[in-house]
C-alpha cells in the first residue's frame, strides 16, 4: 500500500512539474506581460528563482513608471542573488535604491546590494578591487542605515575583508624578507613594508607578527651592512625589538626573538670599545 502511494505521489509530482514547465515554456514565448508577471511572481514565492529571473528580466522594462515596478525590480535585483549572479544582484539592487529610495525594502536592498560585492570578493592574494568596492558598500550601509537588523552581518563582513586586505599587505612584506634571506637587496624593502603596514593597520590581528618579522629583517639586514652602515642598522634591530617587545611580552615569537637579539647585541660591542 505504501509503495503504491509512493508512486502515485511521483506521479503526479511528475505530472506537476512537466505541466509546470509547459506552462513556463509557453508564458515565456508569448508577449502577455501580465501573464509573465503573474507566473513569475509564482516562481518566485516558490524559490524557482532561476525561472522567475527569467520572466522578470524580460517584463522589468514594461513595468518602469507603473505601481507593479517597484516589486518587479526588486523581485528581479532579488532573483540574481538568488542564483548567485552577484554582479548582476549589486547593480540591480543600486538600481532599485536610485528609483525607490523611500521603499519599504530599502534596507534590504542595501544591505543585500552591499553582501553581493562582499560575495564577489576574491582570496587575498588575489587583486582587491572588488574587496575594496565591498568595503565602501558596506560602510555606506552602516552608516545609512545603524539601526538595521542587518547591522551586526555588515560590520563582521566589513571586519573580515579588512582582515583579507590587512593580510595581503602583510604577506607582500613577509615575502620581501623571505626572499631577502637570499638576496638581500629585498631586506630594506621588507622592512619598509612592515613599517608601512604596521603604520597602516593599528589594531590587525596581524600586527605581532609583523612586529616580529620586522625585527628579523631589520636585523639580517644590519648583520648583511657594509661596515659603515652597520652599526646604526644594529640599533635600528635592536629598536625594533623592543617596540615588540612591549606591545607582545609574551609572544609566541620571544624566544626566537631573544636569540636574535643577542647576536645584536654582540656584533654592538665591536663598536662599544
Amino acid at each position: 500500500m505504501f509503495l503504491k502511494m509512493k508512486r502515485l505521489f511521483s506521479f503526479l509530482l511528475l505530472v506537476a512539474i512537466l505541466s509546470s514547465c509547459s506552462e513556463y515554456q509557453k508564458v515565456l514565448k508569448n508577449e502577455d506581460v501580465k501573464a509573465k508577471y503573474d507566473l513569475a511572481e509564482k516562481f518566485y514565492d516558490a524559490g524557482d528563482f532561476k525561472r522567475a529571473n527569467r520572466l522578470l528580466e524580460q517584463i522589468a522594462p514594461k513595468y518602469i513608471g507603473k505601481p507593479q515596478g517597484e516589486r518587479v525590480m526588486y523581485f528581479l535585483a532579488d532573483s540574481y542573488f538568488q542564483t548567485k549572479d552577484y554582479n548582476m544582484a549589486g547593480y540591480q539592487f543600486e538600481r532599485f535604491l536610485k528609483s525607490y529610495p523611500k521603499s519599504d525594502k530599502a534596507v534590504e536592498a542595501g544591505f543585500y546590494g552591499a553582501k553581493s560585492y562582499y560575495m564577489l570578493s576574491p582570496k587575498y592574494s588575489l587583486d582587491q578591487t572588488d574587496t575594496d568596492k565591498a568595503l565602501i558598500k558596506l560602510q555606506n550601509f552602516i552608516n545609512t542605515y545603524p539601526e538595521s537588523e542587518f547591522l551586526v552581518e555588515a560590520n563582521i563582513m566589513a571586519r573580515e575583508l579588512t582582515t583579507k586586505k590587512e593580510r595581503k599587505s602583510y604577506e607582500i612584506a613577509k615575502q620581501f624578507n623571505t626572499i631577502g634571506e637570499f638576496d638581500y637587496t629585498f631586506l630594506t624593502p621588507a622592512v619598509t613594508a612592515f613599517d608601512n603596514f604596521i603604520s597602516d593597520n593599528p589594531g590587525s590581528v596581524y600586527r605581532e607578527d609583523a612586529l616580529y618579522y620586522k625585527f628579523d629583517a631589520s636585523t639580517n639586514l644590519a648583520l648583511n651592512s657594509f661596515d659603515y652602515l652597520k652599526k646604526d642598522r644594529l640599533n635600528d634591530a635592536k629598536a625594533a625589538y623592543i617596540t615588540f617587545k612591549k606591545y607582545f611580552p609574551e609572544s609566541k615569537y620571544l624566544k626566537d626573538a631573544n636569540k636574535t637579539l643577542e647576536k645584536v647585541e654582540k656584533e654592538l660591542e665591536i663598536y662599544s670599545k
